[in-house]
């Protein structure tokens, strides 16, 4: 009898491992991103996608012990995405506001960002106030489409001409080069990390802002394991200097002090 009940006792003890061997996470995760957001993530010349946002994420989901597969989506379509579990995560240069933590489950702040008005060179435009009679571009369902709405600037947006929202911010900067809008709310890691760079002196800055932001990654307002899994992992990066050495790469400079 004694030999029975520690025979069953054994394997119990053997299922319990078994079954926690298979309960210690997911093993892979799906990023959903808009693939023309540079230098965040975006196609380079071999059709890759590559980016500051690229790299940090793969070293993050190697610490987390995950494989990771970047799945471009329609940006206005993100939510869904998220919510049909076609992505696990928005991991995109994705501002936190209110709104956002109502709907999304948000990682720690990993960066500082802002929102600014870029303009041809040579536009007469210098203040947030010209912008009265103008027509300006935003991405759909972005930030800077966001702050249009908000009551600081409901009076701004109401001055405006039109205000033109398109799928990605590639296009916008095609309008802009076209003379088809007179501005454009972009983010500060996009308007200084890539355009001015590929563009030097095609574009001038308004030294106004729309307003100084953190950015995180999103996830499932209930899922708990990847959150908690990157959290750590880019804690990790943070303080042995990993993501300040990517920020340095692709931006010039850290941004990652958060």
């Amino acid at each position: 009898m004694k030999k029975l009940v520690a025979l069953v006792m054994g394997l119990m003890m053997m299922l319990m491992m078994v079954a926690g061997c298979g309960s210690d996470g997911p093993k892979k995760m799906v990023i959903g991103l808009d693939d023309n957001f540079a230098p965040m993530g975006y196609r380079n010349e071999k059709n890759e996608i590559v980016g500051m946002d690229i790299d940090l994420a793969r070293e993050a989901c190697k610490r987390a012990g995950m494989e990771v597969e970047f799945k471009p989506i329609d940006w206005g379509a993100k939510e869904a995405e998220l919510k049909s579990k076609r992505i696990d995560a928005i991991w995109n240069c994705f501002t936190v506001n209110p709104e956002r933590e109502k709907v999304y489950g948000m990682s720690k702040p990993y960066i500082n960002n802002s929102q600014l008005v870029v303009v041809p060179k040579d536009s007469p435009i210098k203040t947030l106030e010209d912008l009265k009679g103008k027509i300006v571009a935003v991405q759909d369902d972005s930030t800077g489409s966001y702050l249009l709405e908000q009551p600081a600037h409901k009076e701004l947006a109401a001055s405006m001409k039109e205000i033109r929202k398109y799928p990605d911010f590639a296009a916008i900067y095609m309008e802009i080069d076209n003379k088809r809008v007179d501005a454009a709310i972009v983010d500060a890691v996009l308007a200084r990390g890539y355009y001015d760079k590929k563009k030097p002196g095609a574009y001038r800055i308004l030294e106004q802002n729309m307003g100084d932001e953190v950015v995180a990654i999103a996830f499932r307002k209930d899922d708990k394991d990847f959150k908690d899994r990157i959290d750590k992992a880019m804690d990790e990066m943070k303080k042995d200097g990993t993501c300040k050495k990517i920020s340095e790469k692709w931006m010039g400079a850290d941004i990652t002090k958060y």
